[in-house]
């Protein structure tokens, strides 16, 4: 049974960066598509990114396209989310999950959650 551990959150001012990390046990998760969601308090999870097992795949949610990068090391069973620009609309826990599905984008489609990191921007 595979097991994500989400890292890398913090307290940053707006236009600050901080890079997220999503490391696997368990379980190689090279063959899956992991995404990057997130949560405020009172909304539901949205999507933010996603990666396909080889790379060739990603997908961004539109409020994140030209400031978040998703990348992924294999050999290290790790997916990294890199945020620049930061807004204080960021701020939120995000979570990373698996999918079996190379273009998943609905919370629905990915399972093994992470338990979250809390990214705080302030302006």
């Amino acid at each position: 049974q595979v097991q994500l551990v989400e890292s890398g959150g913090g307290l940053v001012q707006a236009g600050g960066s901080l890079r997220l990390s999503c490391a696997a046990s368990g379980r190689t998760v090279s063959r899956y598509t992991v995404g990057w969601f997130r949560q405020a308090p009172g909304k539901e999870r949205e999507f933010v990114a996603s990666i396909s097992w080889n790379r060739d795949t990603t997908y961004y949610a539109d409020s994140v396209k030209g400031r978040f990068t998703i990348s992924r090391d294999n050999a290290k069973n790790t997916v990294y989310l890199q945020m620049n620009s930061l807004k204080p609309e960021d701020t939120a826990v995000y979570y990373c999950a698996l999918s079996t599905s190379t273009d998943a984008s609905r919370p629905a489609m990915f399972g093994s959650w992470g338990q979250g990191t809390q990214v705080t921007v302030s302006s």
